[in-house]
C-alpha cells in the first residue's frame, strides 16, 4: 500500500458539492492499493500514518505523531498513486488493485482507524472528490508498505 501524507491545519473532501469529510490540524492521507496488498499492509500503514513523528514538539522538532496531538486524520482512496511512471509519458495501473480488492482493503483501512483513533474522516472510493487542504510547512511523506 502507498500513502502520501500531509501535515495540515484543515482539510476536506467534497463529493457533489457536499463536504464528506473535515479535519482541523492532523494529516490528510492520499491512500493507493497495489495488486498484492493484504490486510496486513492496511494495518501496517495504519500504524505507520498514526504514530509517524511529522509534529512539532516544545523544541520545534518533529518529534510527535498524530497520536501524541490528537489530531484529525482524513483517509482518501487515490488509485492513481500506484501507477507505474518509470516509462513514457501515460501512466500504467497495472500496479494497482482491482477495483473490488481495492474497495475491500480501503473499507478495512476506514474500519480499523475508526477503531484506533477518535477523530477520523474519510472520501469516497470510486467517487469523483475535491480534496482541499492547507498544508502546515509544508510537510509532506511517501510511505510505502509492501507484502513480505
Amino acid at each position: 500500500m502507498i500513502s502520501v501524507i500531509q501535515r495540515v491545519t484543515r482539510a476536506k473532501v467534497t463529493v457533489r458539492q457536499q463536504d464528506i469529510g473535515v479535519i482541523e490540524r492532523g494529516i490528510l492521507a492520499l491512500v493507493a492499493v497495489e495488486k498484492n496488498d493484504t490486510e496486513k499492509e492496511a494495518e501496517r500503514l495504519l500504524e505507520r500514518i498514526l504514530n509517524y513523528r511529522i509534529f512539532a514538539d516544545a523544541e520545534d522538532k518533529m518529534n510527535l505523531s498524530l497520536r501524541n496531538i490528537n489530531g484529525g486524520l482524513l483517509l482518501v482512496p487515490q488509485f492513481t498513486l500506484a501507477a507505474d511512471t518509470d516509462s513514457g509519458n501515460r501512466p500504467s495501473f497495472s500496479r494497482g488493485a482491482s477495483p473490488e480488492h481495492g474497495l475491500a482493503l480501503f473499507n478495512y483501512l476506514q474500519k480499523k482507524a475508526a477503531d484506533l483513533h477518535t477523530q477520523v474522516q474519510f472520501g469516497q472510493f470510486g467517487a469523483d472528490m475535491q480534496v482541499s487542504l492547507v498544508n502546515d510547512g509544508p510537510v509532506t511523506f511517501s510511505l510505502r508498505v509492501s507484502p513480505r
